[in-house]
């Protein structure tokens, strides 16, 4: 069986071709509902009778292609499912240019949790990124304007628009007791998904591979950025798919044929029969230098099969935090006008036959980041002052720490240690001295912190990776 699927780009999920399904087909001569079995014209009369009831009797006005919009969003809304969801022409349209070299918009997956538009991950040096947003913030208004009842692709539409353009997004995060109001300045998202290079330390060349999709091309760049790194003396490799939502199921198969030797398992795919099928490694011997690969909770569908294959497959270490646990197969299918129905019909499995929805993969070393790196974005109205206490100010506190300048607490008092910290911190970067965060204080406290956090240096995850390939190594 030839796979075609997407998992994760703009829609987070895995995608079938529509006529790979035939065989899961319901008997079309009979329908079953609440109260028995309806056979297929009884079904359609019923329908029928209840549209015109509803279009000749309803007190306002209502068009039939909203109504018929209707049912089927619907029938999608009783599977309970995040992953199933009807997508207008226009929502079809943009979803399919969001798979190509770019897109304009913030740079963020989404998906539907409890009701609410939640972030999944923002993409790697994305204006979402840049804003301080993180996954598992639920968005709650845009622009001002509340999203309640709206679906989720009807709420993409209205986060997504022309690059240099600004969105607010008033956000709910778990911790804060406070919502925030985070712009967001939309830019050009390219999808140029394969990064590397080669690191030296402690007298080892230590290779890079970043993923942070997996598109069309994405295993041709692995492949290519695998070959360059080994032509230049590769004694160890790390493999990056941190704030990775997914992308094609194929690509990351390929990639796995490329690392998992000894034809072991990539990843297996079910059925709703339960009958599973394997997808194996033609690779034959294990490479001559040790893998490494890092994930975080931002790390989705797709990463999590390059995760759980290193694991089970290959028997390499993962290093970082548990993933997202997105395991779940989506077909999309033309309705025939242009418009597009996502429908769960698989689970993908581990290469070791583990179902990680809802869970995700563990790493074998967990590794966090510092805690400023999960500090919330600072949306200062009124300038933070001496025995002024809130969200803001513990924010402040643990950005101000984590990049040198010690506030002696966190707790979100600001005491005299605090007023200190924050005249040194001015100080150091040619600010008007005053012990006060306003704005522009603010504002550089958080491009300090952007600066850290992109500095390898600083990142404890990667240095753990590092140093396991360098034990591995040399041992």
């Amino acid at each position: 069986m030839i796979i075609a699927v997407i998992l994760g780009l703009g829609a987070f999920a895995i995608y079938f071709q529509s006529d790979q399904m035939a065989s899961d087909t319901p008997d079309p001569e009979a329908v079953e509902v609440a109260g028995g079995t309806l056979t297929e014209g009884e079904f359609s009369e019923k329908f029928e009778k209840a549209l015109a009831i509803i279009e000749e009797q309803y007190v306002d006005d209502v068009s039939e292609d909203e109504l018929l919009q209707g049912a089927i969003k619907g029938m999608l809304e009783t599977l309970e499912d995040p992953y199933s969801v009807y997508m207008s022409k226009e929502e079809a349209n943009q979803f399919t240019e969001a798979l190509g070299s770019h897109f304009e918009g913030i740079g963020a997956e989404v998906m539907m949790t409890d009701g609410k538009v939640t972030i999944v991950t923002p993409m790697r040096e994305s204006p979402a990124e840049q804003a301080g947003l993180q996954p598992n913030d639920k968005i709650l208004k845009i622009d001002g304007e509340t999203i309640e009842g709206l679906s989720l692709s009807e709420a993409v539409m209205q986060i997504r628009g022309e690059k240099g353009t600004t969105v607010t997004l008033t956000i709910e995060r778990a911790g804060s007791s406070e919502l925030l109001d985070i712009p967001v300045v939309r830019d050009a998202i390219p999808i140029e998904t394969v990064h590397y290079e080669m690191i030296e330390k402690d007298s080892l060349n230590i290779g890079l591979i970043q993923i942070s999709s997996f598109s069309a091309d994405t295993a041709d760049r692995f492949k290519e950025a695998l070959e360059s790194l080994e032509s230049d003396g590769m004694e160890g490799l790390v493999i990056d798919v941190r704030g990775n939502p997914g992308g094609y199921l194929d690509q990351v198969e390929d990639i796995g044929k490329l690392i998992i030797p000894d034809k072991q398992p990539i990843v297996q795919i079910q059925d709703r029969n339960g009958e599973k099928m394997r997808v194996i490694s033609t690779l034959e011997e294990r490479k001559s230098y040790p893998i490494v690969g890092i994930t975080d909770k931002s790390s989705a569908s797709a990463s999590e099969i390059l995760a759980g294959a290193l694991i089970e497959g290959g028997n390499y270490d993962v290093v970082g935090e548990q993933t997202f646990g997105k395991g779940t197969v989506q077909q999309t299918l033309a309705l025939g006008d242009g418009s597009q129905l996502k429908l769960s019909v698989y689970k993908w499995l581990t290469a070791g036959g583990n179902d990680i929805n809802g869970e995700g993969v563990m790493p074998t070393v967990e590794v966090k980041q510092p805690d400023y790196f999960y500090a919330a974005p600072l949306s200062i109205e009124d300038p933070l002052a001496l025995d002024t206490m809130g969200e803001q100010v513990r924010n402040a506190q643990r950005m101000l720490k984590g990049i040198g300048f010690d506030t002696g607490r966190e707790d979100g008092y600001f005491d005299e240690q605090t007023v200190k910290a924050v005249e040194e911190f001015q100080a150091a970067n040619d600010l008007g001295v005053t012990g006060q965060i306003d704005q522009e204080t603010a504002s550089v406290i958080q491009e300090v912190v952007v600066e850290n956090v992109r500095d390898k240096e600083n990142d404890a995850q990667f240095q753990a990776a590092l140093d396991l390939i360098i034990k591995q190594a040399t041992n």
